[in-house]
């Protein structure tokens, strides 16, 4: 009974820990601290900050090609064309490895080894593309790019699982928020300091060129380096609580099989269709929204690149308070479908109206932010501990494929159909997803209404099944 309680602490479902509980975790005579108690929510609180760091580096490098766009395609002599290719050996590998990246975590490697390991393919693929920069080696740099492919989407995958290891019966909402913001802080930060970086170098070296956009990546590389150390912290952390808690004997024993993939439930593909159909729509717009708001609007190219960047800008201090707002009210379901709505609102009228876009754009970014919240968490609550790995895994997969074969989609739409057709198009892929989210509405009410139980409901639900189980 008190190894139960004490693994359904580590989950965060019990707020008040008993002194005997930490004095059997420190052993016989001995009381841990509470930031060393892997039961005390200040300590679940510590593994939190490694944890938002462990995708830091990865997120702040992977958008290093669009922070220095220019100073790339000046220094390389490369066309636009070419220039995307540094975005298509990243996704492409994606659209499997994401899979197996989730497959190997519950199977192969763990979720310890799993991170480590993909934490060094991000850290080895931007040392190679900066090195491919430095010695002007497009192809070398392309290289790069693919190895840093292999482990980005993985490590996203593997941080969502340690988030549902640690905090699935409470605050799993808040968490993937957190994670989210901590996400897109690094987009952001790269985005406004890389051309400082770049141009500070370039007064070092005495002029611009390929060895000062090498230097400026390879500088990008120490954030991945910290996201490493943060992979390793975390496997410490997260080993030390299984000896102190005993929670290997929380384990389900089963082995996944691929062939799993069959049995995920109907309410998952639902997700999954969500998942698409909503971020095809977010993504490739963004990437192509800066020449649109100068054309339609008439913008200066800093105010199209600021009014551009405000989605990811709100998301940073939005996505926390809108998980913990989730987590409390429960209704994933609802929220998801509020999100849905707003954002087919919000691309309504950039399409059909000539209102100040800062409108439509600020609520693209607030609804961004709460389906962020209230969609990833869901996966947890439909498939076994033991495949969640492969289902986040397979998650990140078809977004993958969806976002490239989106991308190519829209700009083949954007040169022969121009920026009206274009919106139409994602509002069509914002309304795919909106009838996915109205279906698992009611397919979730026919079965109880599970996924729009709130947090605190959801833990007491565990802390009874633990105790009839015991």
């Amino acid at each position: 009974m008190a190894e139960s309680e004490d693994r359904q602490r580590l989950l965060g479902d019990v707020d008040d820990v008993s002194p005997a509980g930490r004095q059997a975790a420190g052993g016989p005579g001995k009381t841990l601290p509470a930031i060393c108690d892997p039961n005390h929510l200040l300590h679940r609180v510590v593994v939190l900050v490694f944890m938002c760091f462990l995708g830091f580096g990865s997120y702040f490098c992977y958008d290093n090609p669009a922070s220095l766009q220019t100073q790339v395609i000046q220094d390389l002599n490369l066309n636009t064309a070419k220039f995307m290719q540094l975005y298509a050996w990243y996704s492409w590998p994606n659209v499997v490895l994401c899979f197996l990246g989730g497959f190997m975590i519950d199977r192969v490697f763990g979720i310890r080894l799993g991170t480590i390991i993909f934490s060094l393919f991000v850290c080895f693929g931007q040392v190679i593309f900066a090195s491919g920069a430095l010695v002007n080696r497009f192809w070398l740099m392309e290289v790069g790019r693919f190895v840093f492919g292999i482990g980005g989407e993985s490590l996203a995958v593997a941080q969502n699982t340690y988030a549902v290891n640690w905090f699935k019966g409470k605050e799993l909402n808040l968490v993937f928020g957190l994670q989210l913001s901590m996400a897109r802080l690094g987009s952001t930060v790269n985005m406004n300091i890389m051309g400082w970086v770049y141009s500070k170098f370039a007064v070092v070296v005495g002029s611009a060129g390929h060895t000062t956009l090498g230097a400026s990546l390879m500088i990008a590389s120490v954030t991945c380096l910290f996201s490493l150390i943060c992979a390793l912290v975390l496997a410490f952390l997260d080993k030390r609580a299984e000896r102190i808690l005993d929670k290997e004997q929380g384990k389900t024993g089963e082995v996944i099989k691929l062939t799993d993939v069959k049995d995920f439930p109907f309410t998952l593909w639902l997700i999954f269709i969500i998942c698409v159909g909503y971020y095809v729509a977010i993504f490739p717009f963004i990437g192509l929204g800066q020449v649109f708001f100068i054309e339609k609007f008439g913008f200066s190219p800093a105010e199209a690149r600021a009014v551009n960047s405000i989605v990811y800008i709100i998301s940073a201090p939005a996505s926390p308070i809108l998980g913990f707002m989730v987590d409390r009210t429960g209704k994933n379901v609802v929220w998801v479908l509020i999100a849905v709505v707003a954002t087919l609102a919000a691309h309504m009228m950039l399409a059909f109206t000539f209102w100040n876009p800062w409108i439509a754009m600020s609520l693209l970014g607030v609804s961004y932010s709460l389906l962020a919240c209230a969609l990833w968490p869901m996966v947890a609550f439909v498939v076994p501990e033991h495949q969640l790995g492969t289902a986040y895994g397979f998650m990140q997969s078809i977004q993958n494929l969806g976002l490239a074969l989106i991308a190519m989609a829209a700009g083949a739409l954007l040169d022969t159909r121009g920026y009206l057709v274009l919106e139409v198009f994602f509002c069509t892929c914002i309304c795919i997803a909106l009838i996915a989210v109205v279906m698992l509405y009611f397919v979730d009410y026919l079965r109880g209404g599970d996924l729009n139980r709130s947090a605190a409901a959801r833990a007491k639900l565990q802390k009874e099944a633990s105790s009839e189980a015991e």
